[in-house]
């Protein structure tokens, strides 16, 4: 099936009995009933299709999950309590003391802190590179070397790296890669059909889409996957039964919200460029965009996110953000609403000068997430914060 059918129906699995419901309940308990010593003894053999405990394994979760592997084109998924947690549980799961991840210099705050502050002190070695280095792997990879993490579009300067010359690179030198496709998503980006071992997503973002759910999500082969469902029931990081319903509800709108946030934030993208208030405004689908021509090859549509760099650096751009009147100062993305953060004090906070040049984000960066409204009130809005 489609995307958009398999969206809406892969998951939603019949209540057994008399009884049948449309969508899948909300399964919210902690534990489940066995009627025998020999159901136990079956599930633990794993003869028995059943459910023990919700650390473990719960219907709603398991049902969402399907639905996620199903658009991701994946074999199984797992959803947790945030993306954070499917970020660390991958990299606890798939790596030991003495391995070496390759990981984008542009990153995620939380991914980098993850590497630097947390799993360095487990004796797990990393590196930070450049886009240059990315499109070069063969001369970066080394022989500890057991995952790249990258991005793409990178947070929050939106560029590009070629997804499949970096599976393809990591293919042939026998190292993992994983992708945070959280920015782009499955449909307009499905980078496990490219070749990709591993992708995380921020379920938080576009695949609930209603900025009222926290969650994460990892995609790929069960061979990946099996190993980290082991260390989730571990750590406890599996998401809980009522944000898994609402996440799963939400994902049924996912084709018609992400084609809507791609129409709007190109249109918004196209208006800014030519503002005089600003210096640079980054967009794939922009022909400006130093990397329009690997999203163009790579992306079906070029997502919610503009980024702006606005004259006057960290002044101009606190003046402009406190101005914004429809939409709202607040971080996360990919929600119906247009909201908007500053990256130096959300998602790059705490990065030293010398850090945030690595990663190319200045302090007079603004990043917008463009919601569902009327695109021209957001223009508008924009125009007035900006001309202020």
């Amino acid at each position: 099936m489609r995307p958009a059918t398999e969206l809406i129906h892969a998951g939603e699995r019949t209540d057994a009995g008399k009884t049948t419901s449309l969508t899948m309940p909300i399964y919210e308990t902690s534990t489940f009933i066995f009627e025998s010593v020999a159901d136990l003894i079956k599930y633990q053999e794993g003869k028995l299709n059943g459910y023990l405990y919700s650390r473990y394994e719960n219907p709603t979760v398991v049902a969402v999950e399907q639905k996620l592997a199903a658009v991701d084109g994946a074999e199984a998924s797992l959803l947790f309590s945030s993306g954070m947690a499917a970020i660390a549980t991958a990299m606890m799961s798939l790596l030991k003391s003495g391995d070496e991840v390759v990981c984008s210099a542009a990153i995620y705050g939380g991914t980098f802190h993850i590497l630097e502050d947390l799993l360095a002190k487990f004796g797990v070695a990393h590196r930070f590179v450049s886009l240059d280095d990315l499109a070069n792997l063969a001369r970066v990879i080394g022989p500890k070397t057991k995952m790249v993490w990258f991005e793409s579009p990178i947070n929050p300067t939106l560029r590009c790296v070629d997804v499949r010359g970096v599976a393809a690179a990591c293919k042939k030198a026998g190292v993992l890669s994983v992708i945070d496709n959280t920015f782009a998503g499955p449909l307009n980006q499905p980078v496990l059909s490219m070749g990709i071992d591993l992708s995380m997503q921020s379920a938080t973002k576009y695949l609930n889409g209603h900025s009222d759910v926290t969650g994460g999500a990892l995609s790929g082969t069960r061979a990946l996957i099996n190993p980290i469902s082991k260390t989730r029931r571990l750590l406890g990081g599996i998401m809980d039964p009522l944000p898994a319903f609402a996440l799963g509800r939400g994902m049924k709108t996912m084709p018609l919200r992400v084609a809507q946030h791609n129409a709007n934030a190109l249109k918004v993208a196209q208006f800014l460029e030519g503002h005089r208030a600003i210096e640079r405004v980054y967009y794939p689908g922009l022909a400006s965009h130093p990397d329009h021509a690997i999203a163009t090859q790579q992306m079906t549509g070029f997502g919610g996110v503009v980024t702006i760099d606005v004259k006057g650096g960290k002044d101009g751009a606190f003046r402009a953000f406190d101005k914004l009147k429809v939409i709202k100062r607040a971080a996360s993305l990919g929600g119906v609403e247009s909201i908007c953060s500053l990256p130096i004090l959300t998602s790059q906070y705490g990065l030293t000068d010398e850090e945030l040049e690595k990663a190319g984000v200045s302090k007079g960066m603004i990043r917008i997430s463009i919601g569902l409204e009327d695109p021209q009130d957001l223009i508008e809005d924009l125009d007035q914060a900006l001309n202020k």
